[in-house]
């Protein structure tokens, strides 16, 4: 897999967590914004889908399943409509302030959720993304990987006494593809994608993903005190 998208030029950092349910995603994101932050990086925290007033209001349309019986197009389409409006009113001025932003879940969910396990069309996927995201690709992906039957149990223990959502409730054999297309897309894009061994402890997982973050945000060139806010 890789993607052929151009690639629009700003002074942050733009870095996402992708992975199946319950790879500890958030986790680490809130791990890693408080120890950029402690280094004086202006931070963002935002999540898809979502992260806008206009993609929240999506957002629940979509992990409803409100708008599973009119089909994975469909679907696709929605969490397109949702990433635009996300990146032009959250992302990009983030990005073009200097900062970083850490996203949980972004383009490589749609190729992984919409395109291979909903069936898709790569190039009706990738057309789709071009218009969403209109340049704004990240700058570094860490894709939390651990097998699908973990992920699971783990989601189920996180969200005890509420209902799985849409993607929770789908055949542990759909979850073990995916995780196998996020392991295919990092294969295809090593420079951008970072394959990081979640089944380990959170705090030998943050270790690395800071590792890896870190010098890139410290190219950035600057120490700003943190004004960004969490989104979502």
């Amino acid at each position: 897999m890789s993607a052929e998208i151009r690639v629009a030029e700003h002074s942050g950092l733009f870095v996402t967590f992708e992975g199946g349910e319950g790879a500890g995603k958030s986790t680490q994101i809130r791990r890693l914004a408080d120890q950029l932050r402690r280094r004086g990086h202006d931070v963002l925290v935002t999540r898809e889908p979502g992260g806008s007033p206009g993609a929240e209001a999506v957002r629940h349309v979509l992990l409803s399943g409100a708008a599973e019986e009119f089909g994975v197009r469909m679907e696709a389409i929605l969490f397109a409509a949702a990433r635009n409006d996300h990146v032009e009113e959250v992302i990009r001025p983030a990005l073009e302030s200097g900062a970083v932003v850490l996203c949980d879940r972004f383009i490589d969910s749609s190729r992984v959720y919409q395109g291979v396990t909903g069936n898709l069309e790569w190039d009706f996927i990738e057309r789709l993304q071009r218009i969403a995201i209109d340049g704004v690709m990240p700058d570094c992906t860490l894709i939390l990987d651990l097998p699908a039957e973990i992920g699971l149990k783990r989601a189920r223990k996180r969200g005890a006494g509420n209902a799985p959502d849409r993607f929770e409730r789908e055949e542990i054999e759909t979850h073990e593809k995916r995780r196998e297309a996020y392991l295919e897309i990092a294969e295809a894009e090593p420079e951008r994608c970072h394959i990081v061994n979640a089944e380990r402890s959170e705090e030998e997982i943050a270790d690395e993903i800071f590792a890896v973050v870190e010098p890139l945000a410290r190219e950035l060139g600057f120490t700003h005190s943190s004004s960004a806010e969490s989104v979502g």
